[in-house]
């Protein structure tokens, strides 16, 4: 009951989004068109329609999660990492049809008191798309491979809100890039690592990080909501 609830809430909002962005105004008037009580509503979301835009982000990795298991579960073997990391990406994107609902609350997540929601959201994100490709790093990775995701993510969604190109094919170009300048900086790293002088060099830094865990609570947690960044 509260799940549907909640998402009666989060569709009606989407009506006024477009208007008044995630705003107390857009909040009373979900609150008002869904038919739920005040009290109820503020209890569901107690920021209002911060929460809201929180929600429909999850939203989109839930809906996301779901059809990349769709494509991974059909997927003979013929794509390169790159290519199903690219696709992982898109899927994210594609999966949410209301760009304006997008776009105000990336304006939202940039204003300094919602700003640590906003990353949070990001990187919870970039997590949900290595596990659902199957990543089962827990060392120094585990950070490195979300972090550099979220980068190409959150990237890629600003361009595609500016994009006006056909398909949005100038995006998905953009996302090529920034994917292949990923690959172009591991290679680097590869190739330092190969380097008889560059390998005792990194041997201490190294060492130190390889010690580093993905906390257990990182795991358990509902992340996006639940993460708090290593000290």
């Amino acid at each position: 009951m509260t799940d549907d609830t909640a998402g009666r809430l989060l569709d009606a909002a989407l009506n006024h989004v477009a208007f008044d962005g995630w705003s107390e105004t857009t909040f009373r008037a979900a609150v008002k068109d869904a038919d739920v009580d005040p009290v109820v509503a503020r209890g569901l979301f107690p920021r209002g329609a911060v929460d809201l835009a929180v929600a429909f982000h999850k939203r989109g990795d839930d809906a996301m999660v779901e059809r990349l298991k769709e494509l991974e579960a059909n997927d003979e073997g013929g794509l390169r990492y790159r290519d199903r990391i690219a696709r992982a990406v898109r899927t994210r994107i594609e999966v949410v049809k209301d760009r304006e609902a997008v776009r105000r609350g990336s304006t939202l997540f940039t204003l300094p008191p919602y700003a640590p929601d906003g990353a949070k959201l990001v990187w919870g994100t970039a997590d949900r798309i290595w596990e659902t490709l199957g990543d089962t790093a827990r060392d120094v990775n585990w950070y490195t491979k979300r972090a550099t995701l979220s980068g190409v993510y959150s990237s890629t969604v600003l361009y595609w809100l500016g994009d006006d190109s056909v398909d949005h094919q100038a995006t998905w170009d953009f996302l090529d890039r920034r994917i292949e300048d990923v690959m172009r900086f591991e290679k680097t790293k590869a190739k330092m690592r190969e380097n008889p002088v560059l390998k005792r060099v990194l041997a201490g830094p190294e060492k130190v990080l390889s010690n580093i865990r993905a906390p257990r609570s990182v795991r358990e947690n509902d992340l996006p909501g639940g993460w708090t960044a290593p000290r």
